[in-house]
């Protein structure tokens, strides 16, 4: 059906089209950073370690058997080791490789690219001011970004007005900045980009089980409001997946 061509296009391995149109990896572009810069003078929140959070051993098997999509939240504060544990859980660095030229993280990547920004709507955490953190994954610290006065309603209205987000004390919303996997891979980067996107989003889940957390994914949202809640263009950096995170509601 052509008005589903585009979007079936974008699922389809184009890499045989890069001998045609070689990435700016191949013309000799220089890369662009592994993550978002920040100020020199930026407030970094420092964060616990985030083995601390995890319990002692885990059934691997019973966390994969249990994990579910979670829509009600606690209202009990979440904890910053909480925080942080799932901060590294998405997008944690276990080393930078080759000079600089790529991270190796807890999550796969095409190329280990890892085109995404991470931050934080922390509406409820102990620890932490309310307001929207982004992750410098290389210092594993957190950047203040905004403070919206009424940060719960924002980010509610930001995803199509979902009541269950309002509730949620703590909301990660991930950005892609698709020029880190465009330099390597071209026109055949947004495929890996929307494969990286899943990677990351499972290990969410995976990390709420084993913490005893609720989470679901969400990619129902207003992407003007959601882009203009963290600050982004629209075009170099854009929200493609959202998460709330809270206590279950038992």
């Amino acid at each position: 059906m052509t008005r589903f061509a585009e979007g079936r296009k974008l699922l389809k391995a184009r890499f045989m089209e890069l001998r045609e149109q070689p990435s700016d990896y191949r013309l000799g572009v220089p890369q662009p950073p592994l993550e978002k810069p920040h100020p020199a003078d930026a407030l970094l929140v420092d964060l616990p370690d985030p083995r601390a959070a995890f319990p002692p051993a885990v059934d691997l098997f019973a966390l994969l058997e249990s994990r579910r999509s979670r829509r009600e939240f606690s209202p009990d504060p979440l904890r910053l080791e909480q925080i942080s544990a799932l901060l590294w859980a998405t997008q944690g660095v276990i080393s930078v490789i080759r000079d600089g030229f790529a991270t190796l993280r807890t999550v796969p990547s095409g190329g280990s690219r890892h085109p995404f920004e991470t931050y934080v709507a922390a509406s409820n955490v102990d620890g932490l001011a309310p307001g929207i953190y982004r992750y410098a994954a290389l210092k594993h610290k957190l950047i203040p970004v905004s403070n919206p006065p009424d940060l719960a309603t924002s980010v509610m209205d930001a995803c199509m007005r979902q009541e269950f987000v309002f509730t949620a004390p703590a909301v990660f919303l991930w950005s892609a900045v698709p020029y880190r996997s465009e330099w390597r891979y071209g026109v055949a980067a947004h495929k890996t980009i929307a494969q990286d996107s899943g990677h990351l989003c499972q290990n969410m889940y995976i990390a709420c089980e084993a913490l005893g957390l609720s989470t679901v994914a969400i990619g129902s949202y207003d992407q003007k409001l959601a882009d203009e809640l963290l600050g982004l263009d629209g075009d170099e950096e854009f929200v493609v997946y959202v998460a709330p995170v809270g206590w279950r509601n038992h």
